[in-house]
C-alpha cells in the first residue's frame, strides 16, 4: 500500500496523467514514458532534471538503444513508468 501511495504522490509531484494542460509549465518540459508508443504517459519534469547524472543516464540509455527518433514529438523515455518514477523520485 505504501508503494501505491509512492507511486500516486510522484505522479503528482511529476506532473504524470494527472496534467490536463497540453503546454508545459515555465522551468519544466514534457517527456513521454513507457515501453509500449500507443501507452506513454506524459509527465512534465523540471528542467534542472537534465543536470543530474541519474537522469543523465536514463537520457543516455534510450539515446543509444532508440536514437533521436522521437514521434511523440516531445522527448521519449522508453523504460517502464516505475522506473521512471523510482530515478525521479530520488532526485528529488
Amino acid at each position: 500500500m505504501a508503494l501505491v501511495r509512492s507511486i500516486f504522490s510522484a505522479k503528482k509531484i511529476l506532473g504524470g496523467s494527472l496534467a490536463r494542460t497540453s503546454k508545459a509549465p515555465k522551468g519544466f518540459l514534457a517527456v513521454y514514458v513507457g515501453e509500449n508508443q500507443e501507452k506513454k504517459q506524459r509527465y512534465f519534469v523540471p528542467v534542472s532534471y537534465l543536470k543530474q547524472p541519474s537522469f543523465q543516464a536514463l537520457l543516455s540509455k534510450c539515446e543509444e538503444e532508440f536514437g533521436f527518433d522521437h514521434p511523440m514529438g516531445g522527448l521519449t523515455i522508453c523504460c517502464p513508468e516505475y522506473t521512471f518514477i523510482s530515478i525521479t523520485s530520488r532526485i528529488q
